[in-house]
């Protein structure tokens, strides 16, 4: 009797990539072998966002340049009313007015000072009458040096221009003749000939010094 072979069943075999049943194209490019992979792009930036900051920025500077303008024209038109607006230089100069004025030096005093009063005559022994003009002086020594002082040194001036000089030992009160020392002064009466309103009188120290003038008061 034979025996029936019963037909063994076949195990599926397991599918290799590309295949399909059928012989697969060796000459066709595998994805990802050889070819070239593409990175996606990057989305391109929108302009729109710039246009709209410009934008912006322009009404921003619109408005203020408006606010200026207001403030010039309000400023403007308040001078015009009041006219009591100080102009930006005076305003300056301001600070400097209020400062206190710094004090005035005094002047150098005079190397010689003289003083001149009118004084009664006082008449001496050697005097010739009372026909006398007196004038009471004062020498002060502000130089660095010493100086004469003579009776003969002196004239006196009159009212009329006329110029009289020193009668000596005519008047007791009569400046003494001395030589002074820088800081020193002295007092005593020039004595005129005449009756005459004494104008001022004149110090010359020595022949060829110069001369100092007093007023008389």
């Amino acid at each position: 009797m034979n025996q029936q072979q019963h037909p063994q069943p076949q195990q599926p075999q397991p599918q290799q990539p590309g295949w399909n049943g059928q012989q697969p194209a060796w000459d066709a490019p595998q994805p990802g072998y050889g070819q070239p992979q593409f990175l996606p792009q990057p989305p391109k930036k929108s302009n729109t966002g710039k246009i709209i900051g410009f934008s912006c920025l322009g009404v921003i500077a619109l408005f203020v340049l408006l606010g200026i303008i207001g403030l010039v024209a309000t400023s403007g038109g308040s001078d015009d009313t009041t006219g009591t607006s100080t102009p930006a230089s005076n305003a300056a100069e301001t600070p400097e007015k209020s400062e206190a004025p710094s004090k005035a030096k005094p002047a150098p005093a005079a190397p010689v000072k003289i003083t001149a009063k009118k004084t009664a005559f006082s008449k001496s022994i050697l005097a010739d009458g009372s026909n006398y003009t007196s004038v009471l002086v004062t020498v002060a020594n502000n130089s660095s040096k010493e100086i004469d002082v003579n009776p003969l040194y002196f004239t006196i001036t009159d009212a009329n221009g006329t110029k009289h000089t020193a009668e000596l030992a005519a008047d007791e009160k009569q400046i003494d003749t001395v030589k002074l020392a820088p800081g020193e002064n002295i007092s005593g009466t020039i004595t005129g000939k005449g009756a005459f309103t004494a104008k001022y009188v004149t110090y010359t120290d020595g022949i060829f010094g110069d001369s100092v003038r007093a007023d008389v008061s």
